[in-house]
């Protein structure tokens, strides 16, 4: 499927995701198979998860409030269980608004798994949450990840040479020698 952008064509991305049985009818899972994604149910992932597995990357759905009122050992055992399994992972939390409440709930998960491999991505609605993780998922997969590190390469490469401080250190040649930009 091809979508006009700004006269330029791009082909959108599908990919497939494997989604906890636990969503199948919550409206994330219909959001994503309405943009064409090819949907994999599964009971054995976690409950509330989400995987897109060419990507690499996994996702916790979690509800902030339910969070709240539940015991913090519980919702935090299945956050552990969930980074144990995934070395990718994002915990989506969402919340229709980020109070007091919400933040410190979030700052003591943070505490809780600073230095592990999780990252806390709050939102609001449906929308915001399939909006990040496909965007997380489609720079995270082949062929995008290699377009985006030789674009960087390639910007690096431009800042150097472009660089007044680069071409003052050329002329002057730093103790005679060619200096090597990387």
């Amino acid at each position: 499927m091809m979508a006009e952008s700004g006269g330029k064509e791009e082909i959108k991305w599908t990919t497939t995701v494997i989604i906890s049985s636990s969503l199948k009818t919550y409206e994330i899972a219909t959001a994503l198979e309405n943009q064409s994604h090819k949907i994999r149910y599964s009971d054995t992932v976690e409950n509330g998860s989400i995987i897109f597995s060419l990507s690499g990357v996994a996702f916790l759905l979690m509800d902030a409030k339910e969070c709240i009122m539940s015991a913090e050992e519980i919702f935090i055992n299945k956050i552990e269980k969930f980074i144990n399994i995934h070395k990718n992972s994002f915990l989506v939390l969402f919340a229709a608004l980020h109070g007091p409440e919400e933040w410190k709930l979030m700052f003591r998960i943070q505490q809780r798994f600073l230095g592990s491999n999780l990252r806390i991505l709050p939102v609001h609605n449906t929308a915001n949450a399939i909006t990040l993780m496909c965007t997380i998922a489609k720079t995270t997969s082949k062929p995008y990840i290699d377009s985006i590190c030789y674009r960087m390469i390639t910007t690096k490469a431009y800042i150097i040479e472009q660089s007044p401080v680069w071409k003052m250190l050329q002329k002057i040649k730093l103790g005679g020698d060619a200096i090597n930009p990387n």
